[in-house]
């Protein structure tokens, strides 16, 4: 892990960083203290982006996201006391012992949970870890689908590489690791896509047919100087009681493969599917059918947006990301709740932004749907009035204007002299 300057992070954003960063350092001298000859060190996780691949890493299959322009920052100090002690902005502090790194279920969804996990995961793959003390501010929103869970144990992650280990650990292990807390130690089942793209940052794509070992490939792709901007608009909706309608996705995903006696889609093939539709029908029901289909014509476009962004096509990958949410609204079925019809802030959304956009740039569903965000890509003359639909639709500060960043999880070069 090398050390970043603000510049390389936050490219033109850099100067407006320099008082976010002076204020965590303040922060920390307020809470912590100073000790003579102690050197201060920053770190930065963050947020993600998911770009192509809507529901397809549950079954094994392709994905292409980004790590995103918000992020989590930590000033920190190693310690010899073997305790973790995070103070975040806005929470109580959270404390873990070293010394006692087995999971707890009475943890489970706490930052304390992902701070011992991911030291547990550390010392299960060999490598070294000690105490710490840090103060930590995030700009990435909870509920605005951009992961701050994934951005914090990236961070926590990033912290112990660069205070232990020399910054060797890559960050595809730190990604894996940061899953396993997650897993382990949180309690979500969550798949590796947040951790990976915040952890390595700017544009990825990750094969999940061995999940024990994905393929990831880097993409080099500047978006910021094609001339559009990344949106998220946070449509405001309530994701309470949609674990079923969460849950249902996959579960139907993986009947259809067990009519083939299978575990996952990605064990079958579409033509097996289109070929036995009459009986899977049956079995499984008409939804499932469809969900599959987007499933296999999903994994088909990850490829396809690898490729138009490798080759510098921005109107190709546009065709294909607004062929992604057509899929996923049609096919797919994420863009409002069949239990709540009357709650549907995504379709208002996607309206929206088709009425905005037209031709140009291009919208989709953002991450697991039903509520919450939509993700558009908005050319800059055209950014004032989206940026103003969308808040007038959903109230102020609803879109959240983002660029891709280039780093993922890092240390940053940071001096308040």
């Amino acid at each position: 892990m090398s050390v970043y300057s603000l510049n390389d992070i936050y490219g033109s954003a850099a100067a407006s960083q320099v008082r976010r960063y002076s204020r965590a350092l303040e922060s920390f001298r307020s809470i912590f203290g100073t000790q003579e000859g102690e050197e201060i060190r920053f770190f930065s996780a963050p947020g993600r982006s998911e770009i192509g691949g809507n529901h397809t890493d549950h079954n094994n299959g392709k994905v292409l996201a980004a790590g995103v322009s918000l992020d989590i920052i930590a000033a920190a100090v190693p310690t010899n006391d073997n305790v973790i002690l995070v103070k975040s902005e806005g929470y109580e502090a959270d404390n873990i012992s070293l010394s006692e790194l087995e999971a707890r279920e009475s943890e489970y969804n706490t930052s304390a949970a992902l701070m011992r996990g991911v030291a547990a995961g550390l010392v299960k793959n060999g490598f070294k870890v000690g105490g710490f003390k840090a103060y930590t501010t995030s700009d990435v929103l909870k509920g605005s689908g951009l992961s701050s869970s994934a951005a914090f144990e990236v961070l926590i992650g990033s912290i112990l590489n660069g205070l232990y280990n020399g910054g060797e650990i890559s960050p595809v292990k730190i990604a894996q690791i940061a899953q396993y807390a997650e897993n382990e130690y949180f309690g979500k089942p969550s798949g590796l896509m947040d951790q990976m793209a915040s952890s390595v940052g700017g544009f990825i794509t990750i094969d999940f047919k061995d999940t024990s070992s994905p393929v990831i490939n880097e993409i080099p792709f500047d978006l910021a100087n094609s001339g559009y901007s990344l949106c998220i608009v946070d449509t405001k909706g309530s994701h309470a009681d949609l674990t079923p309608e969460y849950a249902a996705i996959p579960a139907e995903m993986k009947s259809v493969a067990e009519h083939f006696g299978k575990s996952v889609l990605r064990e079958i093939t579409k033509e097996q599917v289109t070929a036995h539709i009459p009986e899977i029908r049956k079995s499984c029901g008409d939804r499932a059918v469809l969900r599959a289909l987007h499933y296999f014509d999903e994994n088909e476009r990850v490829s396809q947006m690898e490729q138009a962004l490798i080759q510098n096509d921005i109107g190709g990958f546009f065709d294909l990301v607004k062929k992604s949410g057509a899929s996923s609204f049609r096919y797919l079925q994420n863009i409002f709740a069949s239990s709540s019809p009357q709650e549907q802030g995504l379709s208002i959304a996607l309206y929206l932004a088709e009425s905005i956009l037209g031709n140009e740039g291009a919208y989709r569903v953002h991450g697991g749907g039903f509520a919450g965000t939509i993700q558009a890509f908005v050319p800059d003359a055209k950014l004032d009035r989206f940026t103003a639909a969308m808040n007038g639709a959903f109230g102020d500060g609803s879109c959240y204007v983002l660029s891709v960043r280039p780093i993922g999880g890092a240390e940053v070069e940071f001096t308040d002299k």
